[in-house]
């Protein structure tokens, strides 16, 4: 398949997310996070779209597996500020909501409150990404994303239209955003405003985002190197922190969680046991609602959405 891949990046053990499919409409990602780990491959670049886009939706639409969900996007995010211009994400969803396929939006935006139409009557999902509530921190962590408060408001108006939505508390950087009261504040928040799930991990290092962090945070270099590089806890080219440690940074998120009711999950930690992962799915595709059924016989539907 050209363009909607299976999502497998890594092969890895410590994948726990369900069998689904990827799409990235864009190359790149003008989000500019210095945490990025999708910058090891994609490189550091503005949203470009995606070349002959359509066509290669169209194509292997026809032959994906319709029973499996669809996450928009795991390497760049589907609503950079290019989206305004190009309007990629949009013609996309607009063809393959209404067939019946199963999407979930996975985001660190708020544009998407633009194509509420879409996912308030489709089947759809949004997972947003908050890392904090402080608007100065995160200017710093997601340097051209739309700020938490942002963020925030857009939640508020996906509940208002019954769209349901999970929240990714990710990554969690030790000395940066793990303060465990404030951790505990912001399920709270998402809570208030109508998340259904949790998902949470911490920061794993690679040489390309651990040059961005320390760079941003130089004050904090020897605490990080001493975490990240003296204790070798290396899996598949990403330094963990120790096991105990990730467990502590965690736990405020998960914790919370519970005694809220919401499901949660830990993301790529190998913690599977139910104080970090009470759910059917890690990722938060399990919410996505069946508003309408597959069509199975959908060539002509596809091709009036294309005239």
């Amino acid at each position: 398949m050209s363009i909607i891949t299976r999502f497998d990046p890594w092969k890895s053990k410590l994948c726990t997310c369900p069998p689904k499919y990827t799409i990235n409409p864009y190359t790149g990602c003008s989000h500019n996070c210095i945490y990025c780990y999708a910058t090891a491959y994609i490189r550091r670049n503005k949203s470009v779209p995606k070349k002959n886009y359509l066509s290669r939706v169209i194509s292997d639409l026809r032959k994906i597996n319709p029973d499996l969900p669809i996450d928009m996007s795991l390497s760049s995010d589907p609503y950079p500020p290019e989206e305004l211009q190009f309007n990629v994400t949009r013609r996309i969803l607009e063809i393959i909501l209404p067939i019946g396929f199963k999407v979930q939006i996975t985001t660190k935006s708020n544009i998407y409150v633009r194509d509420i139409d879409l996912l308030s009557r489709f089947n759809a999902a949004v997972s947003e990404t908050i890392t904090t509530l402080d608007d100065d921190l995160a200017r710093k962590l997601e340097i051209n994303a739309p700020s938490p408060n942002q963020r925030l408001k857009s939640l508020a108006k996906l509940s208002d239209h019954k769209v349901p939505f999970s929240v990714r508390i990710d990554p969690i950087i030790p000395y940066i955003n793990d303060d465990e009261e404030e951790l505990r504040e912001l399920v709270r928040t998402v809570y208030s405003l109508g998340a259904k799930h949790i998902v949470t991990s911490t920061y794993k290092a690679k040489p390309d985002n651990f040059r961005r962090l320390i760079n941003t945070f130089p004050e904090l270099e020897n605490k990080f190197r001493k975490l990240y590089y003296t204790k070798k806890n290396v899996y598949q080219g990403y330094s963990y922190l120790p096991l105990n440690l990730r467990k502590r940074l965690l736990f405020p998120v998960v914790d919370e969680a519970r005694k809220l009711g919401l499901t949660y999950a830990t993301c790529r930690e190998g913690l599977l046991d139910k104080r970090f992962f009470n759910s059917t799915s890690c990722d938060g595709t399990h919410l996505i609602p069946i508003r309408m059924p597959f069509k199975r016989r959908f060539e002509t539907t596809l091709n009036k959405l294309i005239e």
